[in-house]
C-alpha cells in the first residue's frame, strides 16, 4: 500500500478522527509543549497512534517545507473513489459539484477543496493536464478537506461535463463578461460549477460546453477575485438557496 505524509494540526488531527489505523506514526517537535500541542498529543495517543519526537530539521525534512507546524506523520494512501459516477450514485439530494479548469497552484487547490467541505460539495473535478494533484501543501492548506471531499481528476473535462448533463446536472460556468450574476441562477437543484483559473479564465471548450454562464458582480477597483474566494461565493450561495 502507497503512503503519503500529512503535516499540519488540521490535517493530521482530521486523519486521526477518519482513519486512525491508516497511520504509521506521528512525529512532534519535541521542544513544542503548548496546550494546543499537548491537547494535539492526547489525541492521538488516545486513538493509539505511534508519536516520536522529533527535531525541527527533521520535521521539515519529512515535511518538505517549514510550515509543518511541528506535526507530520507518514500515512498510508486512502482507498479513492474510482469514479465521478461512483461518487454521485451515493449522493442523496441534488448533487453539488465544484469544477476547476487550470487551477494548478496547491494553495488555491487546498483553499477550494476547504470551501468545497464548508459548503458540503460532493466532489472537485479537474483535468489530470491542466491541474495540480494532491500533495502535502494541498492537505495542509485543506485543513483536512483533502480527506473528506472526493478530489477527481479526469482526462477529458468537456467529456465529463456532457456527462455530467446526462445525469441531469446543469453545468453553469463562471465569467467576467457574462450577462447574468451567481445570485440570479437558480443553484438549488444538481449542480455543477465550473470557475477557471484566476486571470485565464475557463478555456474556450469548457465555456462553449457550459449550460449558462453567470458572474461574480465587483463593486471595487479589482477585476477578480482568487479562484478560491470565487468558489466560495459561488458554492455558499448555493447553500444559501438549497437551505432557504
Amino acid at each position: 500500500m502507497s503512503t503519503k505524509v500529512l503535516f499540519g494540526f488540521h490535517a493530521v488531527t482530521v486523519r486521526l478522527k477518519t482513519a486512525p489505523a491508516s497511520i504509521a506514526e506521528i512525529h512532534v517537535d519535541a521542544t513544542r509543549r503548548d496546550a494546543r500541542m499537548r491537547q494535539f498529543v492526547e489525541r492521538a495517543r488516545e486513538a493509539g497512534a505511534r508519536l516520536i519526537d522529533s527535531d525541527d530539521a527533521r520535521l521539515t525534512q519529512l515535511a518538505g517545507t517549514t510550515r509543518h507546524q511541528g506535526v507530520v506523520a507518514r500515512v498510508s494512501a486512502l482507498k479513492a473513489q474510482h469514479s465521478l459516477d461512483e461518487v454521485l450514485d451515493g449522493v442523496s439530494g441534488a448533487p453539488l459539484v465544484l469544477v476547476l479548469d487550470g487551477v494548478t497552484d496547491p494553495h488555491n487547490l487546498g483553499a477550494c477543496l476547504r470551501v468545497a467541505d464548508g459548503a458540503g460539495a460532493h466532489a472537485v473535478v479537474a483535468p489530470k493536464d491542466h491541474a495540480v494533484g494532491l500533495n502535502a501543501t494541498v492537505a495542509k492548506v485543506a485543513s483536512g478537506a483533502a480527506e473528506t471531499v472526493p478530489y477527481l481528476m479526469v482526462t477529458n473535462l468537456a467529456r465529463t461535463l456532457n456527462e455530467l448533463k446526462e445525469r441531469d446536472l446543469r453545468v453553469i460556468g463562471t465569467s467576467d463578461d457574462a450577462a447574468a450574476t451567481v445570485f440570479e441562477a437558480d443553484l438549488r437543484g444538481p449542480v455543477a460549477l465550473v470557475l477557471g483559473a484566476e486571470g485565464a479564465g475557463l478555456r474556450q471548450l469548457t465555456r462553449r460546453t457550459c449550460d449558462e454562464l453567470v458572474r461574480i458582480p465587483m463593486a471595487g477597483a479589482v477585476e477578480s477575485l482568487n479562484v478560491s474566494v470565487a468558489a466560495g461565493v459561488c458554492l455558499y450561495e448555493a447553500l444559501r438557496q438549497r437551505r432557504g
